[in-house]
């Protein structure tokens, strides 16, 4: 094969394998990502949330695994996940529920949630139905990054999963650091110390913790969390992160539509 040819080639083959979380943070946009809880507002709706999302133009979704004790999550994700689990959502079911997903889905999916499910299932099991099923990346904001990095991470790595750290403006510049050297695709950065929830809009400590990561020149991109519910407040998160995450509010859509009308909501965002 001519060289140039053998160039090109090896450049598709490196497209080809390349996490698709990878792929979507060069794009010359902000991101977009949605959080919803699986199994939610019914058992059986995972699939087309995830399919009228993409169609809709989002460009990343994080799939959230219902837990009973959700520490982190404010009160809409909260009942959704309470009513996730109630509805028979587990993580055997969701596995199942998604394993044809990457016939009609393309963009990157995440599952987030807590390590107990994730324990309980097997770590090595658990990654390796990730990989199986197509999933690029996972957040678990209780699994301390020490014991990733110690027990953790040769699995993950092995997968082809990116494990996404949360950082939040009570975070040090040392930590930021340490958690910005052991990621491989994005920093999730929680706007503000409290549980989830949508908000009018960021003051000024935000703004300030904003600027502040923006100096940092990190080597991986932020996405913005916790906070996020209309236009404004994406674009006020994004001025200076690469994308942001919108979960509670559009939970709320999900209560009071069903799963009608997604694609009004995202043009409502951008």
């Amino acid at each position: 094969m001519p060289e140039i040819g053998l160039k090109t080639h090896v450049s598709h083959l490196k497209s080809r394998f390349m996490n698709r979380i990878k792929q979507k943070l060069q794009e010359d946009k902000k991101i977009l990502s949605i959080y919803f809880s699986a199994g939610y507002p019914n058992l059986n709706d995972t699939v087309q949330i995830i399919q009228d999302l993409e169609k809709s133009d989002v460009d990343l979704i994080e799939i959230g695994l219902p837990f009973s004790d959700p520490l982190a999550d404010g009160p809409t994700i909260q009942a959704s996940s309470t009513a996730a689990l109630k509805n028979g959502m587990n993580t055997a079911l969701l596995f199942e529920q998604l394993e044809d997903i990457r016939k009609t889905v393309s963009i990157p999916l995440i599952l987030m949630g807590y390590f107990n499910p994730v324990l309980q299932y097997g770590v090595e099991e658990f990654c390796a139905k990730c990989e199986e099923i197509g999933i690029d990346g996972i957040i678990l904001p209780d699994l301390p990054l020490d014991v990733y990095q110690e027990e953790y991470e040769a699995i993950f790595k092995k997968h082809g999963l990116i494990n996404v750290f949360l950082i939040t403006p009570q975070t040090s510049d040392e930590r930021i650091k340490a958690i910005d050297s052991a990621s491989d695709g994005f920093i999730y950065m929680v706007s503000s110390a409290s549980t989830t929830g949508a908000k009018q809009g960021f003051g000024n400590e935000q703004s300030d913790y904003f600027e502040r990561i923006a100096h940092m020149n990190l080597n991986n991109p932020q996405i913005v969390g916790f906070g996020i519910s209309n236009a404004d407040t994406f674009e006020q998160a994004t001025q200076k992160a690469k994308g942001a995450i919108i979960g509670s509010a559009f939970i709320k859509h999900l209560t009071e539509n069903g799963v009608d009308g997604i694609g009004d909501f995202v043009k409502q965002i951008r």
